[in-house]
């Protein structure tokens, strides 16, 4: 029984130590989830998924940071009852570990010759140093913050 008790207590700090520590992550698509911009099955693509999570707790699963800075944009065209004052969270994959990052937070770069399930895209880094390293590895024109990515940013991934 002791043995039990322990299990469960190791379960819950496991559980519990990450939200305390402000640490989250974002929940999985299934594979039933489509991007909602161009309606691609996201988990085909895991490598390339972006999130966003409004304070209602509802999710966009979306096929990379392009589509989802496409959403963004023009969130009213996607989702009429949504504005971007309701977004909580937004991830993407940093390109090198693969794990979810802040998308506010991230490093993108764009104009490199790596491709998305989409074509061009936005390749996500936590880091600058990484950004500036692909950069250079991969023929990129500049790397960018989230506050830097406008409309007229996206028209250059067309």
């Amino acid at each position: 029984m002791k043995r039990i008790s322990l299990i469960v207590s190791l379960l819950f700090l496991v559980m519990v130590i990450p939200v305390l520590a402000g640490e989250q992550s974002p929940p999985k698509p299934a594979a039933a989830d489509k991007c909602m911009v161009c309606g691609m099955f996201v988990a085909k693509y895991p490598d390339w998924a972006a999130v966003i999570v409004f304070k209602d707790s509802v999710t966009r699963f979306f096929d990379g940071p392009k589509d989802l800075f496409t959403y963004y944009f023009a969130i009213k065209k996607y989702d009429s009852k949504k504005d971007r004052a309701d977004i909580d969270t937004i991830w993407v994959k940093d390109y090198y570990t693969l794990s979810f990052i802040d998308g506010r937070k991230a490093f993108f770069v764009i104009g490199s010759d790596v491709l998305g399930p989409m074509g061009k895209e936005l390749i996500a880094f936590k880091s600058a140093t990484d950004a500036k390293a692909f950069l250079k590895d991969h023929g990129g024109k500049k790397v960018l913050q989230f506050k830097d990515i406008t409309p007229e940013v996206m028209k250059q991934l067309e």
